[in-house]
């Protein structure tokens, strides 16, 4: 079957349909084949061009085999690059591009969408994977002009070797007029990036956010279909990616609250017809609530740490507090950063190697330094052969963590009783504090 996605709104629901029967297949015993058929389909199914409102467009490009992004994160379900064509009565308008990888398919897409000219492209982002085929675009609709803020602007002269002439610059709140569309912009620094800025299109009621709100999730559907699922996508996203700046997003929440929202097209994952669902879902993960949960990263080389963990899981449990134990040997680092966005408290747990803590573990803590989250206590336990300063150089890269320090227990050798009893000393003091924050109510 030519699974080619054009223009028609019959093969995308195609698209959907025999995937979802596929996954029913599961079950039997074509499993294998199941996973190569997908496999395969998805590789030649592109991006349609599929109208989202009269004269609207989305004109991207999925990347189902992306795994990582920026040599860094994890990517378990692929992403899409979403760029929107608007055809005003007057000028015709493209909101942000894709990656560099995939321009062909955009210009693919433009061309079947039946324009001639491109007047103005948005950039609300100069990160490449939004940015990236902006000089393809002036190339191939030379009289276009780049709508962005003075600070893109130049990021994207040094970025993109983009020719300052080509730009026209635009100021927080300011309109421009499509004819029959009004583009408002609206500043909104550091989501993620210091240049970044939201696009409202006013009579159709659409926000245009870029990088804020979205998912890191490839799929056929253009709007949510599985919320339980794109839930789990976006918070992954702001996990890894916006959580260090939750204090910007309340205040570019704020900024936005009273503008009609029908809809919000971000640019990775699939569009909010029902823009409540992630509004309520950020307001979650941006307040200053935290959840009766412990996290615990660990690594254990000699079973003398593993068993210091099993046992606080336990200890933990009994006290009904929720536990999370985080293997480094084995996790996907984006499910311990989304751990992060709702627990109260983290315990790191390390043995001691040469003088320090495991490298894994250090890196498990600079990251979740960077990831800034809104998490209230921290502690650290573990073991030590001989000696060392494992306990030092963790406590001291959690800099950025408004957290209190519970006392530690980093004990000699295999834990021993009284180790263990230390354990459960450890537990209490954590349900203290969470009883003291109303965390357990």
């Amino acid at each position: 079957m030519g699974m080619y996605m054009t223009q028609r709104k019959d093969i995308p629901i195609l698209a959907s349909a025999l995937e979802h029967l596929l996954n029913g297949c599961r079950t039997t015993g074509y499993a294998p084949y199941v996973e190569l058929v997908k496999t395969n389909l998805k590789r030649r199914i592109k991006m349609a061009v599929r109208e989202i409102k009269p004269n609207i467009y989305s004109v991207g490009a999925i990347d189902w085999d992306r795994r990582l992004f920026d040599e860094l994160i994890p990517l378990p379900d692929g992403t899409t690059y979403n760029a929107y064509l608007i055809k005003g009565s007057e000028k015709i308008t493209l909101v942000d591009t894709v990656d560099p990888t995939k321009e062909n398919e955009l210009v693919n897409n433009l061309k079947k969408s039946g324009i001639n000219t491109i007047d103005y492209v948005v950039a609300n982002h100069a990160e490449q994977d939004h940015s990236g085929a902006i000089p393809k675009i002036l190339e191939l609709y030379p009289n276009a002009k780049v709508l962005t803020n003075p600070r893109c602007k130049d990021m994207l002269v040094d970025l993109l070797l983009v020719a300052a002439g080509k730009f026209i610059t635009v100021n927080d709140g300011e309109s421009i007029s499509l004819g029959d569309k009004t583009l408002e912009f609206i500043y909104a620094p550091w989501v993620h990036w210091p240049e970044t800025m939201l696009t409202y299109l006013k009579e159709d009621k659409i926000l245009f956010p870029c990088d804020l709100l979205g998912s890191h999730l490839a799929t056929s559907d253009l709007f949510v279909s599985d919320e339980a699922k794109v839930y789990e996508s976006a918070k992954r996203y702001y996990a890894e990616i916006m959580m260090p700046f939750r204090t910007n997003i309340k205040k570019h929440l704020e900024k936005i609250k009273n503008l009609e929202i029908e809809m919000i097209a971000p640019s990775h994952g699939p569009l909010y017809n029902r823009p409540e669902f992630i509004l309520n879902a950020y307001k979650d993960w941006i307040s200053d609530e935290v959840k009766n949960e412990v996290i615990i990263p660990y690594i254990s080389m000699h079973g003398s740490t593993r068993r210091m963990v099993d046992y606080f899981v336990e200890a933990l449990i009994k006290r009904n507090i929720a536990a999370k134990p985080f293997n480094l040997t084995k996790t996907d680092i984006g499910e311990l950063a989304m751990a992060l966005v709702d627990a109260a408290t983290i315990v790191i747990a390390s043995p001691t190697v040469l003088a320090g803590p495991h490298p894994s573990v250090v890196y498990a803590v600079f990251l979740a330094n960077a990831l800034r989250p809104k998490t209230k206590f921290a502690s650290v336990i573990g073991s030590y052969g001989w000696g060392g300063k494992m306990l030092e150089q963790i406590t001291g890269m959690l800099t950025n963590l408004k957290v209190e320090i519970i006392a530690p227990l980093v004990v000699k050798g295999y834990p021993k009783e009284g180790d263990l009893n230390s354990l459960d000393r450890l537990a209490d003091e954590i349900h203290k504090k969470h009883k003291e924050q109303n965390i357990i109510r």
